[in-house]
């Protein structure tokens, strides 16, 4: 399709049906194992009718990429420097579970990029992600040299935060299997817990 020429209300749905379909297909099966007739069959479209809009099965997966970079990142993008240091850092933590709670599939397309080595986003991760998180945890660096939290190393913290957050998204039928929650029940749990051990390790005595 091209990009130049102004889109119809019609592409514009069809365009955001595939990408919704896609996001199905790929959370579920990876790169490797989607296929575009897979895609086109969620999004009830004909294979041709799809390649109109995008000319590959990577071209739809760097769509998908690119925007959930810039939606997974808001929330570090709010912790505020001038901000109290643990309430900014807990509600780091509390945002990520909810985002795991409200984009799993979200995260299981991320966490299947990356476990392939992060082919398709590997230049955003060496540039602005990187560069967000080497900002945020100067700011938390700051924090623990000014004595307003316990000493931490600021870039594992954020690595711990993604990792008990977003467990809850791309371990979920662990998750469930386990705890056989009604709903997402467990996440107010999620959230008690993580909350507390957190404010723990970062309040100093």
């Amino acid at each position: 399709m091209n990009d130049a020429s102004p889109q119809t209300r019609i592409q514009k749905r069809n365009m955001g049906v595939i990408l919704d379909a896609a996001l199905e297909v790929f959370s579920a099966h990876g790169f490797r194992g989607a296929t575009l007739d897979q895609i086109a069959g969620a999004a009830g479209l004909s294979k041709p009718n799809l390649l109109y809009y995008f000319p590959s099965k990577e071209a739809i997966h760097i769509a998908l990429l690119s925007g959930l970079m810039d939606t997974w990142l808001a929330p570090l993008r709010r912790l505020d420097p001038e901000g109290d240091p643990v309430e900014e850092i807990v509600a780091y933590v509390l945002g990520k579970l909810e985002m795991a709670r409200d984009y799993p599939r979200e995260s299981r397309l991320f966490a299947n990029e990356i476990v392939q080595g992060a082919p398709r986003i590997l230049d955003q991760i060496e540039g602005p992600l990187k560069a967000l998180v080497d900002e945020k945890a100067e700011v938390i660096a700051g924090w623990g040299d000014a004595g307003h939290i316990a000493p931490v190393d600021p870039h594992h913290l954020i690595f711990s935060i993604w990792a008990t957050t977003q467990h809850y998204a791309d371990f979920d039928a662990q998750v469930r299997g386990i705890l056989r929650p009604e709903g997402d029940a467990h996440f107010a749990d999620a959230a008690k817990f993580l909350e507390t051990m957190y404010r723990r390790m970062l309040t100093r005595p």
